[in-house]
């Protein structure tokens, strides 16, 4: 990957993979389930109720994932934290986004509350008397 694609490239590592260690048959079922977050017997059973209903095309549709999706990495994510994370950003932006907006409102009142101690008339005194000391 050259440097100029690395810049566009989302730092997002939730994406479409075929898990093979969780899976059956190449994993397929499984990474569906992992990419929207549900359980693998529910992706299972509706690829057989798929199968059932549009036998050609199902099979189709499999093998070409198959073939076009890549494996799951190992280590996709450094923990579950971070996976929970971009989980979330993928399935719910706006709750992430207002998750963050809070958080980030909640540092910035605390440095303002810092800033407020810091430039103040007690803490220079204080810091005069820790001085003489």
């Amino acid at each position: 990957m050259s440097r100029d694609e690395s810049l566009y490239r989302s730092p997002n590592p939730h994406r479409l993979y075929r898990n093979v260690d969780d899976g059956v048959l190449f994993g397929v079922c499984a990474g569906v389930a992992d990419y929207f977050g549900i359980k693998i017997w529910q992706a299972r059973a509706a690829a057989v109720v798929l199968v059932l209903l549009f036998p050609p095309q199902t099979i189709l549709v499999y093998i070409l994932t198959t073939i076009f999706i890549k494996k799951r990495p190992p280590r996709l994510y450094r923990n579950r934290d971070e996976e929970d994370f971009w989980r979330s950003v993928s399935v719910r932006p706006d709750q992430t986004f207002s998750g963050l907006r809070y958080k980030f409102r909640d540092l910035e009142q605390r440095l303002a509350g810092l800033e407020r101690h810091v430039t103040s008339e007690e803490f220079k005194l204080n810091r005069a008397f820790r001085d003489i000391e």
